[in-house]
């Protein structure tokens, strides 16, 4: 596993950087090669589903902390950071969280009673093994005549469920580094309504510590440079860290439904080698602001890519193929 590149390693070359990143499950550190690129390669982990509301507080009386305890303490036993994501989505989330005994909404106060017991039962338990949280993830609308996602969070608590979560959060951990995190929000429109929004809870005090930028691309955004470099700028001026904090590189633009390629042409190989090398350009020259980057996943042998959006199409999105070896990405950011 790795031959190719035995003498280099990720986390090494980017340890005047920044701590490099990726998301595993489990099954990753189940698996040899995974978790040999794993170890050889990232210094920080992301447990990819283990700690979402879902899946942790199935129900309300109900935690599940086996996957996230066993990422944890791996974590802790091999000397990687661990960034907790995450606290608050519109997405899986237990269907009890937002009813009452009778199935109705639940009230307000209710809401957020039953989100604090989550953020410090969460942030007991886990106490300073977790350095980051994502606290409040995808709260902007993609739409353009909107600004809060129309989610359960937002219907009941209102707009101010964002403040809320990142005051309990930070009453939970002194310690930890709150993000805001989200997808897209580089591009001009998410970008400008994000910025305002979080502009406005920062000037008020509320203890956010930093904005992730997902980086779900590909290799076919020729706008994704010049809007990064913008968007890196005008969150920088928030006076907040950034992170870089899903990052991969899809072989298809989001709304391409190809389904019959059965592996990367090497055209794409390369147009996905030169977006890396570009992107990892801007993030070294912005490294006094970006505090980490985390790839959504080790390897191309499994990746949520594989089933979004096209269901059961396989894609290529990260450094390492299938089989665990460097591509030709891989040395595109290593070498500089």
């Amino acid at each position: 596993m790795c031959q190719l590149c035995d003498n280099i390693s990720l986390k090494e070359v980017y340890k005047d950087y920044f701590p490099i990143g990726a998301a595993v499950a489990v099954s990753d550190l189940e698996d040899e090669g995974q978790r040999e690129i794993l170890l050889k390669h990232f210094n920080s982990i992301t447990p990819e589903n283990s700690l979402k509301f879902a899946i942790i507080h199935p129900e309300e009386d109900e935690y599940a902390f086996d996957d996230g305890d066993k990422i944890v303490n791996f974590a802790a036993g091999n000397r990687m950071m661990v960034r907790g994501h995450t606290f608050v989505w519109h997405n899986q989330v237990p269907e009890w969280l937002f009813k009452d005994e009778s199935c109705e909404a639940v009230s307000k106060e209710i809401l957020v009673e039953r989100l604090k017991t989550h953020i410090n039962t969460l942030c007991s338990r886990y106490n300073d093994k977790i350095y980051a949280w994502d606290v409040v993830n995808e709260a902007v609308e993609d739409k353009s005549d909107f600004l809060y996602r129309d989610s359960q969070w937002y219907k009941i608590i209102g707009e101010e469920y964002l403040e809320l979560s990142f005051k309990i959060a930070r009453q939970a951990s002194q310690n930890a580094v709150l993000f805001y995190n989200d997808y897209n929000n580089e591009k001009p429109e998410k970008l400008h309504k994000s910025h305002k929004l979080l502009k406005s809870m920062i000037d008020r005090g509320v203890p956010i510590d930093g904005i992730g930028i997902q980086g779900h691309w590909d290799i076919h955004d020729r706008d994704l440079f010049d809007n990064l470099k913008a968007a890196i700028e005008l969150y920088a001026s928030l006076g907040v860290k950034i992170q870089i904090t899903e990052l991969d590189v899809s072989m298809f633009s989001f709304d391409d439904k190809t389904r019959s390629i059965l592996k990367p042409t090497d055209e794409m190989i390369e147009k996905q080698s030169k977006v890396y090398k570009k992107l990892f350009e801007i993030f070294r020259y912005y490294k006094d602001v970006i505090s980490g980057v985390t790839f959504w996943g080790i390897s191309d042998k499994h990746t949520w890519k594989d089933n979004f959006p096209v269901k059961d199409r396989k894609d290529w999105p990260l450094l390492f193929d299938a089989d665990g070896r460097p591509k030709s990405a891989f040395y595109s950011i290593v070498d500089f």
